[in-house]
C-alpha cells in the first residue's frame, strides 16, 4: 500500500485495515509549526501540500554551504519539537528535489547531484515521476513504455503530440530538466474541492455527492473572495481514467444557486460507467476575458 491509494483498494489488499478519523485542525496546526521551522533557514518556501514544501536555501540565514546540511537540522527540530519523522530531498531543482524526498519515505533524506541526476532517473519506473498518473502510465505502457531511457527515446514532437502541454514537461523531467523557481507567493487561479470516495459511487450517490461539493465550493469562494465564471467538473472512473468538462457563467459564481445550474449542466455531458465513478470535483477558475480584463486593470496602475 502506499500514499494516496483509494481506500477501497487498501481494504481490498489489508481487508484487517482500521480506519480513522481526519483531524484537519490539528494536522494545519502542526503544518504551521513546521513551517515556522523551514522559516528559521529561509523565507523562500512554497507549499505544496498541508505536509510539503519547497524551499530554496541557496543564500539561507545560518550560512550553511550545504542544502544537506540544512535538511540534516530540520528534520533533526522536527523530530525533537514535534516528535514527527519527516523526509527531504536536496537537489538543484524542483523535480528533482520531489524524486528524492520521495525515495527513501518515511524519514528518508536523499541527495541527488548534477552528475548523478541521469542515472537516478533511469533508476525510476515511470510512475515514479511527479506528473505522472495511473492514467497517464496506462497510456505510456500500451507505447511500451515503462523506464525512463525508454521514454527519453521519444522525440518531443511525439510527445507534445501525444501529452499536448504535459509532453514538453516530461520531456524536460526525463532529460533532469526542470526550470521552475521556488515561488512564495502565487496568484490564485482558481478555487476548487474534490470528494475521492472509498467505494465508487453511481446512480443517485452521484447528485448527493454533487450538492456536498457544490456546497463547499461556494462556501471556499466567498471565504477566499474569489470572482469567477468559469467552472470545472472533474470527474474520475475507477480505472483512473480522469474526465473534465468546462462551461462558463453570465455571473460570478459565488453561491450555490449560481454554480447549482452549470454543475448539473456539466455533468449530463459525461457518460457515466455503469461500474460509477471514485471522485467529483469543481472548481471556479476565470474566463479568459476575465483574464485580460484583470491584466489592463494591472496595467493602468502603473501610470
Amino acid at each position: 500500500m502506499h500514499s494516496a491509494m483509494p481506500s477501497a483498494k487498501a481494504r481490498e489488499l489489508c481487508p484487517e485495515l482500521i480506519f480513522v478519523h481526519s483531524r484537519m485542525k490539528h494536522y494545519q496546526a502542526v503544518s504551521k509549526q513546521v513551517r515556522a521551522i523551514f522559516e528559521r533557514y529561509t523565507d523562500i518556501i512554497e507549499p505544496v501540500s498541508i505536509d510539503e514544501a519547497f524551499l530554496d536555501v541557496t543564500d539561507n540565514k545560518i550560512g550553511a554551504r550545504t542544502g544537506l546540511e540544512i535538511a540534516k537540522r530540520i528534520k533533526k527540530e522536527i523530530r525533537e519539537e514535534l516528535g514527527l519523522v519527516a523526509s527531504a530531498g536536496v537537489s538543484y531543482n524542483k523535480f528533482l528535489a520531489k524524486i528524492a524526498s520521495d525515495y527513501r519515505k518515511p524519514d528518508g533524506l536523499c541527495v541527488i547531484h548534477p552528475d548523478q541526476a541521469l542515472d537516478f532517473i533511469d533508476k525510476l519506473p515511470i510512475e515514479a515521476f511527479w506528473g505522472i498518473g495511473p492514467a497517464t502510465a496506462k497510456r505510456l505502457h500500451a507505447l511500451c513504455i515503462t523506464t525512463a531511457p525508454q521514454l527519453r527515446a521519444v522525440s518531443l514532437s511525439r510527445l507534445t503530440e501525444l501529452f499536448g502541454k504535459a509532453g514538453l514537461t516530461y520531456y524536460n523531467f526525463v532529460r533532469g530538466i526542470d526550470d521552475r523557481q521556488v515561488t512564495t507567493h502565487r496568484e490564485r487561479k482558481s478555487v476548487g474541492c474534490e470528494e475521492t470516495f472509498g467505494r465508487d459511487i453511481k446512480g443517485k450517490a452521484i447528485d448527493e455527492a454533487l450538492t456536498s461539493v457544490i456546497n463547499e465550493l461556494a462556501q471556499r469562494v466567498n471565504r477566499r473572495k474569489f470572482k469567477g465564471k468559469r467552472l470545472t467538473l472533474k470527474v474520475r472512473f475507477p480505472d483512473f481514467t480522469t474526465l473534465t468538462r468546462s462551461g462558463s457563467g453570465h455571473e460570478v459564481l459565488d453561491s450555490v444557486e449560481k454554480i447549482t445550474p452549470l454543475a448539473y449542466r456539466l455533468l449530463k455531458n459525461v457518460t457515466l460507467p455503469a461500474t460509477g465513478i471514485r471522485l467529483l470535483g469543481l472548481s471556479v477558475s476565470k474566463t479568459e476575458q476575465e483574464i485580460r480584463e484583470d491584466y489592463l486593470a494591472k496595467q493602468m496602475t502603473l501610470f
